[in-house]
């Protein structure tokens, strides 16, 4: 998680300071010294939406972010992108599933590279809704 910030050429303690926050966000905070194999599909997706954070981006840009995941988890990390987006970042997100396209804000369809149809979702999904 802490690797974005090595580029950034920031200090190993405020990268591990950072890190640690940055974790807390996506609730993995009990899992930051484990390695790769031992995360689930939806723990290695938090890990990389953590890794995207912790420059503190102003956009988001997701690609098929649930793509692999099975339903639950797919609405944890809809859920988790909701929030990031509710705190002032705009998330960008690609997918293939109709589902997952409900919880965005605005949907932009595309057939063959050009956009087939631009709507505003003016109730998009949330999790509380779905439960």
């Amino acid at each position: 998680v802490a690797l974005p910030l090595v580029y950034s050429g920031v200090s190993k303690k405020e990268r591990t300071e950072r890190a640690a926050e940055t974790l807390a966000k996506v609730k993995l905070e009990d899992r930051a010294h484990h390695k790769p194999n031992e995360l689930s599909g939806g723990q290695i997706q938090r890990v990389a939406i953590a890794r995207a954070l912790i420059n503190n981006p102003s956009i988001i840009l997701a690609d098929e972010p649930t793509g692999n995941l099975d339903s639950k988890t797919s609405h944890e990390i809809m859920d988790m992108l909701g929030k990031i987006h509710a705190d002032g970042n705009t998330v960008i997100l690609v997918t293939h599933e109709e589902d997952i396209s409900m919880f965005a804000h605005r949907v932009i369809r595309l057939r063959d590279g050009l956009i087939e149809t631009d709507k505003l979702n003016s109730h998009p999904h949330t999790i509380q809704q779905l439960v």
